[in-house]
């Protein structure tokens, strides 16, 4: 052992009875060994408690092990939108059996834009993920052009090149929703929309929009921002702009349990007055009173399938491709 107690590459290399240079191999990951080899190295490591230097190992390899997941959100909703626990449970399950560390990157304000850009260009990170990004700005462009593996979760607004993206289809899982209120004989229907800034806001209320007007039937809107808040002041505009609805979809479940409660508070009854809808099925969809009708979207898988592709990406390999999952209707005691 060294004068540091730390124990060496050296002394690794003598107890496995190879070249330094064969263990360098070896911690870096490198095909061009042995499997017998690589088995006596990783013995000797594991006997002598060697702790690779990482900064020496990213020198060699130019990688750093870690993965950015990027949230251009408050602090305060990712971590009360059971949304980004689920998306992380999904990232985190791909990466667990690899070298790959996250790192969360919250983005609350405008004017962090060029600090995360810059944090991105300067060689912290293998690759990023960007959830829940929103087409105010031009950030996403510049995003999209980082001379990094960068994957979306959804299509990014405004920008102009290839890029890989995983969603689903929120369109059709708006359309679902929206039919089923249709085929329980609603026809006062109204929708809570999420913003207009964002792929899911928008293509929910496409969805909501061609089945209307396919039913020959007059859309009522109001807009929210996926957010408890957002979504109650959206349904008591629509009460009060609309008191003989009789059916309403939700863009999001935490909109939708939101809407319950000001229902309930308005006098009106769940089903039976109002029939609701809501998007997303998270773990909120079942704790409601009554539970919530929705529609499901695999969040976990989504997100397992954005890591798959980031480290595919990060290997070398071309993904500019958009993913699209199918999406289900839970259908519960709300509808």
């Amino acid at each position: 052992m060294n004068g540091s107690g730390s124990p060496t590459l050296e002394e690794v290399a003598a107890l496995a009875g190879v070249s330094r240079a064969t263990v360098s191999r070896v911690v870096n990951g490198s095909p061009k060994v042995l499997p017998d080899t690589v088995a006596a190295v990783e013995q000797a490591i594991l006997q002598l408690g060697y702790v690779p230097n990482r900064a020496a190992r990213a020198l060699v390899t130019r990688r750093t092990d870690s993965v950015a997941i990027v949230v251009p959100e408050p602090d305060s909703r990712v971590f009360s939108d059971p949304f980004f626990a689920r998306m992380l449970s999904g990232v985190s399950r791909t990466l667990a059996p690899t070298p790959s560390q996250l790192v969360l990157l919250l983005e609350p304000a405008e004017a962090d834009d060029q600090r995360l850009l810059r944090y991105l260009r300067g060689g912290h990170v293998d690759g990023a993920i960007i959830i829940s990004h929103h087409g105010r700005d031009n950030i996403l462009q510049e995003l999209a052009q980082l001379p990094l593996p960068i994957v979306f979760s959804a299509r990014p607004l405004g920008v102009d090149v290839p890029v890989a993206s995983v969603d689903v289809d929120n369109v059709a899982g708006a359309r679902t929703g929206v039919q089923h209120l249709l085929s329980i004989g609603r026809r006062k229907i109204a929708t809570i929309a999420g913003p207009l800034d964002m792929t899911a806001g928008i293509d929910r209320l496409t969805g909501y929009q061609e089945v209307m007007k396919e039913a020959g039937l007059p859309a009522m809107v109001a807009y929210g921002d996926f957010t408890p808040d957002g979504g109650e002041q959206a349904a008591l505009r629509l009460l009060d702009d609309h008191p003989d609805l009789d059916g309403l979809f939700v863009a999001s479940d935490l909109m939708a349990t939101a809407a319950l409660r000001v229902l309930s508070q308005s006098g009106r009854r769940v089903p039976a007055d109002v029939a609701v809808v809501g998007f997303d099925d998270s773990v909120l969809a079942t704790t409601t009173t009554p539970k919530l009708t929705t529609v499901r979207q695999p969040v976990e898988q989504l997100g397992s399938r954005l890591a798959e592709i980031l480290l595919a990406k990060i290997a070398g390999e071309e993904h500019t491709t958009a993913e699209i999952y199918d999406t289900e209707l839970v259908i519960r005691d709300s509808a």
